[in-house]
């Protein structure tokens, strides 16, 4: 009785595996597959993370401490301008002798201390330039303060409007002056010496009754 071929569909059909010596086999090539574990993977997130929260972590104090320590400009403010003893000349021109008496504040906000060379003060009336007066060199230490006090005397101030409109405001008491501070130095960071300039216009309001400041407006430039 003849044998019955198996058919390649039959679900009981397997096929014999191939010989390892033979011509076929011998000439496949093999196939590599590389696996890299997931801990390695874990691993390298696990350091990513570490180093954005560090990063996060210490970026807040870079810049809170970089805001403390950049240095900035001091503050200058009069604190009293007094107007002493107005003399009234009517020979050979009509004059008025003036002397103010001021006092600067210079205030440091900075972790450093301030040499300024000079310290100027221009003063004025009505737009008009009566002086200026000058001080010598000074020291501030850091987040200090210091006072400088200056004279200036006017002789022969011959501006006939100037003298009119200066006895009217003397007469209600309330006499308007303009002042622009300068001071010019150096800021000692660390081991070097910064070049510092600063300017301050004010319109000040003096009590010529009690000699006091009643209004100050400044503003930086």
């Amino acid at each position: 009785m003849p044998s019955a071929k198996p058919n390649d569909t039959s679900p009981f059909y397997q096929p014999l595996p191939s010989d390892p010596q033979s011509p076929e086999h011998l000439h496949q090539q093999p196939q590599y597959v590389i696996v890299l574990p997931y801990r390695c993977h874990l691993r390298r997130r696990l350091l990513r993370c570490r180093r954005l929260l560090c990063i996060a972590a210490v970026l807040p104090f870079i810049v809170a401490a970089t805001c403390i320590l950049w240095p900035s400009d001091p503050e200058l403010s009069i604190v009293r301008l007094r107007l002493d003893g107005p003399q009234i000349h009517t020979s050979p021109e009509i004059s008025l002798d003036i002397k103010l008496n001021l006092t600067v504040k210079v205030r440091n906000r900075d972790f450093y201390s301030i040499d300024y060379d000079s310290l100027a003060v221009a003063i004025g009336y009505r737009g008009d330039r009566l002086g200026y007066v000058t001080s010598d060199c000074g020291y501030v230490r850091a987040r200090g303060q210091s006072y400088v006090n200056a004279t200036l005397q006017l002789d022969g101030v011959e501006i006939l409007s100037d003298v009119i409109l200066l006895l009217e405001d003397l007469a209600k008491g309330s006499v308007p002056f303009d002042t622009v501070t300068e001071i010019d130095g150096k800021l000692g960071v660390f081991f070097f010496n910064i070049p510092l300039k600063a300017k301050l216009s004010c319109e000040i309001i003096v009590n010529a009754h009690n000699q006091t400041i009643d209004h100050q407006s400044c503003y930086p430039e």
